[in-house]
């Protein structure tokens, strides 16, 4: 899977540079986040410009980091999400659980 991550003004930016976020890799984003989580960071976005198809899978693993971040008292968020993405998280009401932006920087500081 294809991750780039950028610090800026204490926030972990992920953007996951695949089209498909499904259960042939979301095993590894879980894991690169699960990492990301141990080593100390807690404000995390995750920009999903790239990704045009989400599964349970892959929503599992946002949504086991989200948890990771919220039992540390952190931040866990989402940005740049597609429609048809989107759409994913409003059936499975999941859009009321994560911070969703438009864009990644609508969660930096001014």
């Amino acid at each position: 899977m294809k991750l780039e991550l950028e610090k800026n003004h204490g926030l972990s930016v992920v953007t996951i540079r695949e089209p498909r976020v499904d259960a042939h890799n979301s095993a590894e984003l879980k894991d690169y986040l699960a990492q990301l989580i141990e080593s100390g960071e807690n404000r995390i976005l995750v920009r999903l410009a790239d990704v045009r198809f989400i599964d349970s899978s892959g929503l599992g693993a946002l949504l086991s980091a989200y948890k990771r971040t919220a039992a540390d008292a952190g931040q866990f968020a989402l940005s740049n999400v597609q429609p048809q993405v989107l759409s994913m998280f409003e059936i499975t009401r999941l859009n009321r659980v994560f911070e969703i932006y438009a864009d990644a920087k609508d969660m930096l500081p001014n």
